[in-house]
């Protein structure tokens, strides 16, 4: 990774950059932090865009540091235009998982001039269900002065129940070692998340879109993935029916099948 670039992009975007060809620009799931990664975090989140930079210059992102308290998902998103418009001038292909593939989806909403192809990860247009549930706790620790317990309590929520108990102090330690001590902007993303909404919208996501899912995840309704690919200008989606939330954002199928889909959008021009 000799080509490797990471620091701020302009108003305080966290980046990571690396490989040649046209910009693809990954956002990133919730996270404790909006920091550059560091250690394990940046070899983790480092591995899961390796594949795409073999043919695309990829920049991994998170959302800015120093969110103000308040700001919705738009806004956030627009922080994220607003480095692209300004640190790589020209439209992107975007991609997201989780939450970050709910950004993505608010960003091509509102900058659909900026989004060339968008592949949305285990994501959907609105907070709601299960994962709104998980979303609303973790909040309430924060606010509580637990956001280590909330953040461990989150990361052990999609296991099987027999194994949350027995997981719950390796959560804590692995959350403690990323929760920093002034937990705002993981507070101000997960409120803007709660009140995100564009399903009346996405008619304005112009790009060519892939909605990948699993049928078992239970943030994620299958129906819902659906109708984001049926109210999109160009949409379609593809729903393993067997998988959940987490093996459908981690697995390597699913990093290839962007990975083609974004091949065929820039061929296809």
């Amino acid at each position: 990774m000799s080509d490797l670039s990471s620091g701020l992009l302009v108003g305080g975007v966290p980046y990571m950059a690396m490989g040649h060809g046209p910009p693809l620009v990954s956002v990133e799931g919730l996270t404790p932090t909006h920091d550059v990664p560091t250690g394990l975090a940046r070899r983790m989140y480092l591995s899961g865009v390796a594949e795409l930079s073999d043919d695309f210059r990829v920049y991994w992102v998170n959302r800015k540091q120093g969110l103000r308290e308040g700001e919705s998902m738009s806004q956030i998103a627009g922080h994220l235009a607003a480095a692209i418009e300004q640190e790589i001038g020209e439209p992107v292909l975007l991609t997201g998982r989780s939450s970050g593939g709910s950004l993505a989806l608010q960003l091509a909403v509102d900058r659909p001039d900026l989004v060339r192809a968008l592949v949305a990860v285990a994501a959907t247009y609105r907070a709601a269900g299960r994962g709104r549930e998980i979303a609303q706790k973790l909040a309430q620790a924060i606010r509580a002065g637990d956001a280590v317990g909330g953040w461990a309590r989150m990361m052990t929520a999609d296991l099987p129940t027999p194994a949350q108990g027995p997981m719950t102090p390796l959560a804590r330690m692995v959350a403690r070692a990323m929760v920093r001590e002034d937990p705002t902007d993981m507070l101000v993303s997960l409120e803007a998340e709660l009140a995100y909404d564009v399903g009346d919208q996405l008619d304005r996501i112009t790009a060519p879109t892939l909605v990948i899912g699993g049928a078992k995840d239970p943030y994620n309704p299958a129906d819902e993935l659906q109708q984001i690919a049926a109210r999109v200008k160009d949409g379609r989606a593809h729903i393993y029916p067997t998988w959940g939330h987490r093996r459908t954002c981690m697995s390597a199928t699913t990093t290839g099948l962007t990975l083609g889909f974004f091949l065929a959008a820039v061929r296809s021009h």
